[in-house]
């Protein structure tokens, strides 16, 4: 199709980087086909409303807002997960999180996944490991319903609790706890990609002055939360697994802290085990 190869160049010229493939995904959604379906249909004409409804997600899709947010999902895991600009668009690096916290204790009875966003990593704990019982907190009540709304969507129970961190799980404690938390410098912020910087919720990216500041008081209040002998497991920013570890460390509540490399070799999730 003409109208590809257009939307390709026209893309590509903003900056896009998978603008090919992006175009077809846009154009998948305009007329409803797969991809498979596309090809089939190469030289089918659009009508009306699937040439202005792909000329609309284009030109969004152009200012660089994420494909997620025109598209209104993000796969994770093998599921798809509603996202909106309320949440932090699910990213890949976040089921390293979710294969370690099943790895490090897969007999877990109670999770918690604090700052829970559009719930993907709860609802995903929770549906590969049925025998435990997930929470999940946010401090945005916005995010919460995107949450409720996976949770319900795709079947899976989840307690989805509104508050800043530990506060709405005050007096319980947990095996497993999990968290990806804000971890961008503030300063940092600015030169992130557009689609992040302009349309992921700041709330979700800004860790601070050195990105630390959400791992401090998540770290310093684990321990209340944490049963002896449960784990805590973070999702990390790019640098900052020594600093993270340190944390850990000087609570002097857990053994030496883990840390785990992504598919790309980058420091990615700090697990630690709580002292029993």
């Amino acid at each position: 199709m003409a109208i590809l190869q257009w939307t390709r160049e026209y893309l590509h010229s903003k900056g896009v980087s998978n603008a090919r493939l992006e175009a077809e995904w846009l154009l998948c959604r305009a007329t409803g086909l797969d991809r498979v379906g596309l090809y089939l249909n190469y030289d089918k004409p659009l009508n009306d409303h699937e040439l202005a409804l792909y000329r609309e997600m284009v030109s969004r899709r152009g200012r660089r807002e994420p494909l997620q947010h025109i598209l209104g999902n993000q796969e994770f895991y093998g599921y798809d997960f509603i996202v909106t600009a309320d949440v932090l668009v699910p990213r890949y690096d976040s089921e390293v999180l979710v294969a370690e916290a099943i790895d490090k204790h897969p007999d877990a009875q109670t999770i918690l996944d604090v700052g829970t966003g559009s719930g993907c990593i709860a609802i995903t704990l929770q549906r590969l490991l049925p025998n435990s019982t997930v929470t999940a907190t946010d401090i945005s009540i916005a995010a919460l319903t995107i949450a409720r709304r996976n949770g319900e969507n795709l079947g899976i129970p989840i307690e989805f609790l509104h508050g800043n961190l530990y506060e709405p799980v005050a007096g319980r404690s947990f095996d497993l706890i999990v968290s990806n938390p804000p971890y961008i410098p503030t300063a940092d912020i600015a030169t992130l990609e557009p689609e992040v910087k302009s349309y992921d919720p700041r709330i979700a990216l800004d860790g601070g002055v050195d990105g630390l500041a959400v791992y401090r008081s998540l770290i310093q209040g684990a321990p209340q939360f944490l049963n002896p002998g449960g784990w805590l497991l973070c999702e990390i920013g790019v640098g900052q697994s020594c600093d993270v570890s340190s944390l850990l460390f000087t609570t002097g509540c857990f053994h030496e802290p883990i840390i785990v490399n992504d598919a790309s070799s980058i420091p990615r999730v700090v697990a630690a085990h709580r002292k029993d």
